[in-house]
């Protein structure tokens, strides 16, 4: 996943001064990695360090694999908190299930980004997929992965996938128009505006290359960020697709705020109800149509809870 760019590092900025109250400036605390970002002002995030399993650089970003105290082993990227053992699939489960048990019978699924393996493995669990295309530009990125959270990059040994090792923008270019029934998008920050990603060609490009009904979901961040952003995402996003457009959002600890949001958005034809699944996951089906086994957080009996607020209330509220 490929979210924020922020820097990190394994202790506290701050300095102490014998003057200051303890409870206003905190001390250095050495061995805790540190996160903050100017998205969310006036707040940093920590989690103690156990041990610093990999630390390397690829052509595209930095990468650090940690093991925490708390959430088990941690990947940050470019000084971002990407995905903990301890609650990734919350976010991998949602951003995936949400489109998919939105429409009848998905076949072709294309995911830009997430290249952690995460997404692959729960489309995996759709057995009426045939075609799974992932574009991702980093193969350094999916090596880490694949040694150091080989649960999660277990999707890339599902048979349907194809891995395509490109920029996803000049890849969508390419893709003919109506050829996939849903499309993730899991490569960006879309709070960012100088993502090329973030611009509405982007958008318009996606919606091409769905078929008449068919749907895209993209990470969107929390609510209780600064939601200016969000709002023009979504006003973006309705310009862009003509049919239904929802925000979603569900509850992941290791995140700032303990929230992040999706949003959801189909192209004219069959409407699209995204707060009524009509192709429903069995909670037992823990294996693709191929034979391949996946992880899930259903494999241990939990639940996650998804929200869903209309279009209307993102742009009025």
């Amino acid at each position: 996943m490929e979210k924020k760019t922020v820097n990190y590092t394994l202790k506290s900025a701050a300095d102490h001064d014998e003057d200051d109250d303890d409870l206003v400036d905190h001390p250095k605390v050495p061995g805790w990695f540190s996160e903050h970002c100017p998205i969310w002002p006036g707040q940093a995030h920590f989690l103690k360090v156990e041990k610093i399993l990999f630390q390397g650089r690829s052509e595209y970003q930095s990468m650090m694999v940690f093991q925490s105290s708390a959430y088990g082993k941690v990947f940050v990227l470019d000084g971002a908190l990407q995905l903990t053992e301890k609650d990734e699939c919350a976010y991998q489960e949602m951003i995936t299930h949400l489109p998919l048990c939105s429409i009848q019978n998905p076949n072709k699924v294309l995911l830009i980004g997430g290249g952690d393996g995460g997404i692959l493995r729960e489309i995996s669990r759709h057995a009426s997929v045939q075609q799974i295309d992932i574009c991702e530009i980093d193969t350094m990125l999916i090596d880490v992965y694949k040694k150091y959270f080989p649960g999660i990059a277990i999707g890339y040994e599902d048979p349907r996938v194809t891995l395509h090792v490109k920029d996803g923008n000049a890849f969508i270019k390419s893709v003919p128009e109506g050829t996939y029934d849903a499309i993730i998008v899991d490569a960006f920050d879309p709070i960012r505006p100088d993502h090329e990603l973030h611009e509405g060609p982007f958008f318009e490009l996606v919606a091409k290359a769905l078929r008449p009904g068919g749907v895209m979901c993209i990470q969107a961040e929390s609510i209780w960020l600064p939601s200016l952003d969000i709002e023009h995402l979504t006003a973006k996003c309705s310009q862009k697709f003509k049919g239904s457009v929802d925000y979603a959002w569900t509850i992941v600890p290791a995140y700032p705020s303990g929230v992040i949001g999706f949003l959801l958005c189909s192209t004219e034809g069959q409407f699209v109800d995204f707060r009524n699944p009509v192709n429903p996951l069995d909670p037992n089906n823990n294996m693709g149509s191929n034979g391949v086994g996946t992880i899930s957080a259903d494999d241990e009996g939990t639940k996650q809870q998804v929200n869903i607020q209309e279009e209307d209330d993102i742009i009025d509220h």
